[in-house]
Order: structure tokens, then C-alpha cells, then sequence
């Protein structure tokens, strides 16, 4: 009897895997393939298993940098490889990629990496011992053929030829985000609500550009508040060096103009209900959440920074504003609150580009292509 080809997929955490990655896991183990899912368990382990995967709990710090942790991480992610010796690694998130390439080199196994961004130790432009040790081991661990790479940006891939970490041995592919179901992210007709709602839907995380987002409000608070409502919408993240704390967030709180309100199973009523969707980020790869909210027919606010720009058509389907620039974010903000025709013009253009740009079963598609291309 022929056994089924088996894809282990590493993602730093569980949660992670069931927002951005089953739906390529889905198809995989719908192609015949046996899937695998290794992740830090925060829960999710059981609602991962009942989708018909095996799940392996590995303990990955997404932000530690304990030596003895590291290298404890490093020997178990190996150790894993060794002991299932899939026919593929799909590896996601810079961790993973790293620790993970490496073993895979040493096994000979075959490895497709999704950079779904750079990290903050690119963001932050941190040049020191870190970053430094990075770079090594990503230079020796892609140095094969049988490793690809997916990047989200043409910035990112860019930044890692420039290091010489990628070279003329790796088969490379810049894929714009990991798309949206079109399905289940659509125009919805928007209520009659008393207050026009400009949502934040990211972690609280610093370098998501909440501290601009809060002042921004904060900015346009004597002129709109009673009609306007500011919301973030988002899990705390304290494992994350760039976390929000909690008192920040409960200290700028005003209610009914500006709040937090958790991490939000039902995304889509969020986006429905809000007129604006904005994300004033640092650096990404290609940010979901914008993908989701052009899908969605929203117009949107976002920055110039790598991986966001390429979510906007100025003018089109949004603004983009310079990083950390909270007048003009302010601005742009206020020019949508004012003007209905604008919103609603934008939000046709924005559902077009998400048909055209981000459907997700199309980049699926595309990712199993590269699986297939690695083992011929």
C-alpha cells in the first residue's frame, strides 16, 4: 500500500496556524498528503486535531532570547524532524524558518519558508549580536537547493539578497499576503448606526502603530467625539517585546469615543459595523488585516512602510500616511469621517482589488505549486 506523503508544518504558535495557515493545510491533506502540525500549544491543539491533522506541541519563545532556551528549542525542533522525517517542512515565522532550516540542511529535507515578515530585529534596525548570529545561521541554513522561499514583499526578499543570505541556489518566489476567503469576506450593508466607527484590528503591539492610532483619536476628540468612535480591536501580546501594556490601554480609554475591546472572535461583524479600517504600521509583510478589510468593502488608512503601502492605490481605495506621522493620520482619517460618497467609492474599489490581488484560493494554489516543484 503507497503511503501518503507527509508535510510537517512548523508555526511558532497554534493560534497562528488556525487564522492564516489551515486553509493550505486543508487542501494539502485534500491532495492526499499526511499533515503535521508543530506549534507552542495554547490551546488550540484539540480544535486543530478535530480538522483531521496531527498536532506536536513544541515550546517556541516568539521573542525570548535565552541562550539555554534557544539552543533546548533548536535540539527539539531537530529532534522532531529526525524522528517524522517528513517528505517536506513548511516552516512560518522567522523562528521556525531559522532554527528549522538549519536542521532540515543537515537532514537533507526539503524546505519551503513562508516570511510572512522580517521581524523586529529588522524593523527596529538592530545591527548588534543578535541579529549578527541571525544572519549566520540563515546564510548556512538556505544555502541548498532544496530550500524555496516565500516572501510577501519584494522589500523583504530584497533585504535578505543584500545580507547575502539568499542566492542563486534558492528558488524564490515574492506571493502578495497569504489572501482572504472572498466568501466569507464580503460586503456587507452596513446598518444605520448613530456613530461612524474607525477600527484598529491588530494585537496591541507598538510597532502595529497603536500609541499613533490612540493619539490620532485623541487629536480629533473636540471635533468628533459624539460622532465618531475610535475602536481597537485585538489581543494583548505580552511575550512580544513590542506588547502595549494594559495601563495604556485602560488609561486613554473614553467611552463611547475611544476603547479597547479585546480579541474579537466574529471579525466580520467588526468590520462590518466599522466605516474605517486603519492600521498605522511600523513594518509588515502583507498585513491580513487589510487584506480582510478590502475584502470587506472598507476603505482604508495605513502607512508607506513596507507591506502596507502595497495595500493601498492612493487616492483609490485609501490613504497611506508616513510611519509614526500622527497629524497626517489624523488627517486622512478626518477627510474620510467627513465625506460618505468618498467611503463608499473607495470601498467598490477596495472589494475590485481584493478580487483581483488577494484571493486565497488562488495563493494556496500557488504555495502547493512550489511543494510540488521541491520534490520532483
Amino acid at each position: 500500500m503507497k503511503q501518503n506523503k507527509v508535510l510537517l508544518m512548523v508555526v511558532n504558535v497554534d493560534w497562528l496556524f488556525l487564522l492564516h495557515r489551515v486553509e493550505f493545510a486543508r487542501e494539502a491533506l485534500n491532495r492526499g498528503w499526511k499533515v503535521i502540525i508543530a506549534a507552542k500549544n495554547t490551546g488550540k491543539a484539540g480544535e486543530i486535531e478535530k480538522q483531521g491533522f496531527e498536532f506536536v506541541n513544541i515550546d517556541i519563545s516568539r521573542s525570548g532570547t535565552n541562550l539555554f532556551k534557544e539552543i533546548i528549542t533548536l535540539i527539539s525542533l531537530w529532534w522532531l524532524y529526525i524522528k517524522v522525517r517528513p517528505n517536506m517542512v513548511y516552516q512560518v515565522t522567522m523562528k521556525p524558518v531559522i532554527y528549522g532550516t538549519l536542521g532540515a540542511r543537515i537532514l537533507g529535507i526539503p524546505t519551503l519558508n513562508a516570511i510572512s515578515g522580517l521581524g523586529y530585529n529588522f524593523t527596529n534596525e538592530r545591527k548588534g549580536r543578535v541579529q549578527n548570529i541571525m544572519i549566520k545561521m540563515m546564510r548556512y541554513g538556505f544555502n541548498k537547493k532544496i530550500n524555496s522561499l516565500i516572501f510577501e514583499n519584494d522589500e523583504d526578499c530584497q533585504e535578505l539578497k543584500n545580507l547575502n543570505i539568499i542566492n542563486h541556489k534558492n528558488t524564490v518566489k515574492v506571493i502578495k499576503g497569504i489572501g482572504v476567503d472572498l466568501n466569507k469576506f464580503k460586503p456587507i450593508e452596513t446598518p444605520a448606526i448613530e456613530k461612524i466607527k474607525v477600527l484598529l484590528p491588530t494585537r496591541m503591539l507598538w510597532d502595529k502603530g497603536v500609541k499613533e492610532f490612540v493619539e490620532a483619536a485623541l487629536l480629533l476628540e473636540k471635533e468628533y467625539k459624539g460622532i465618531v468612535k475610535f475602536v481597537l480591536c485585538g489581543r494583548l501580546d505580552h511575550e512580544n517585546k513590542e506588547g502595549v501594556p494594559l495601563e495604556y490601554l485602560t488609561k486613554h480609554q473614553i467611552p463611547g469615543y475611544l476603547e479597547w475591546i479585546g480579541s474579537q472572535e466574529d471579525m466580520i461583524t467588526q468590520y462590518k459595523d466599522a466605516a474605517i479600517v486603519v492600521l498605522p504600521s511600523y513594518r509588515e509583510g502583507l498585513p491580513v488585516v487589510l487584506m480582510e478589510a478590502c475584502a470587506m468593502g472598507k476603505p482604508i488608512v495605513t502607512t508607506d512602510a513596507i507591506g502596507c503601502k502595497e495595500c493601498v492605490e492612493e487616492g483609490l481605495n485609501g490613504y497611506k500616511v508616513p510611519v509614526k506621522s500622527v497629524k497626517e493620520l489624523a488627517h486622512a482619517i478626518e477627510k474620510l469621517i467627513k465625506d460618505p460618497k468618498l467611503r463608499e467609492a473607495m470601498g467598490e474599489y477596495a472589494r475590485q482589488k481584493a478580487e483581483k490581488e488577494f484571493d486565497k484560493s488562488v495563493i494556496v494554489k500557488l504555495h502547493l505549486s512550489l511543494c510540488d516543484k521541491l520534490l520532483k
